[in-house]
């Protein structure tokens, strides 16, 4: 299992495995090692959660499944059996291990609203895990707890746990909170968009307010967002296991050429789009 920080179990952003979701490499390998299923919050949750994750494996006399991970800009609360953990945004790829048989269940806040939890910058929390405990105390292993001793299939069981746990500190809504997820969901909804400037004009923010705001509320930049946003979409197009027009695919993301394309992935994923989709129409790792 791989860990960072010391801390055991790092649990990865493996919510967009669920059909049609972005962030997994390789998602039909991935169907076939695990099952993920998705559930929403409740209404006095909304403000602050995308959703819970709840992922099931077993993979008892087979191969460990390694699984990579182009992370989205979410923190996430993860309960599992090595432990509970607050898990910021990862910056670069991250690969899990997942072997023998488990499950976790797994918090998505919305970009940016974590932070009235969390009452302190989120880039605090960029590419690092920390202890549950820290801002739940020993509440939060009580709901590991109880979140891994609920039987197979009861999903709603476990996602009550955490709903529990989160309503006993859900804190004010955060007009900042809410704005930061906008023009985060802004950005996603739209991977042409590339430049900070348009995003400033559009927000009435300057520049540098929103670098402000995103280093606060989202962890990240926003022109990460953007950098990752493309990705995704050259990603899926990349598994669909269709034949790509990259260069035209690099104007539909709003890249100056393919060449730029191609150094943004291959920077990030480690293989040239082309490889990436290649493997994937040949069904290799």
């Amino acid at each position: 299992m791989n860990k960072r920080g010391g801390y055991p179990g790092r649990v990865p952003d493996l919510a967009a495995v669920a059909p049609m979701g972005r962030g997994v490499l390789r998602p039909g390998l991935a169907a076939a090692r695990f099952e993920l299923s998705r559930h929403p919050p409740s209404a006095p949750l909304t403000p602050f959660v995308d959703f819970y994750w709840i992922i099931r494996w077993d993979l008892r006399g087979q191969a460990p499944h390694e699984q990579t991970i182009l992370p989205h800009p979410n923190v996430n609360l993860g309960f599992e059996e090595a432990g509970a953990g607050i898990y910021g945004v990862d910056t670069k790829l991250f690969v899990r291990v997942l072997a023998g048989q488990g499950k976790a269940l797994g918090v998505r806040f919305r970009a940016g609203c974590f932070r009235p939890f969390w009452q302190a910058p989120i880039s605090q929390l960029s590419d690092r895990v920390v202890p549950a405990a820290r801002l739940f105390g020993s509440r939060a292993e009580a709901t590991r707890q109880a979140i891994m001793c609920a039987g197979a299939g009861a999903d709603a069981d476990m996602v009550a746990h955490a709903e529990a746990l989160l309503c006993s500190v859900r804190p004010a809504p955060d007009p900042a909170a809410e704005q930061a997820a906008t023009l985060v969901a802004r950005i996603t909804d739209d991977p042409a968009l590339r430049r900070v400037e348009v995003l400033s004009a559009a927000s009435g923010l300057s520049v540098r307010s929103l670098q402000r705001l995103f280093a606060d509320y989202v962890g990240v930049g926003p022109k990460w967002v953007m950098r990752r946003a493309r990705l995704h979409e050259a990603a899926e197009r990349a598994d669909s296991g269709h034949v790509i027009d990259w260069g035209a695919l690099a104007a539909d993301l709003g890249y100056a050429d393919q060449a730029h394309l191609t150094r943004d992935f291959t920077a990030t994923i480690g293989v040239t789009p082309a490889r990436y989709a290649a493997a994937t129409r040949t069904g290799r790792s």
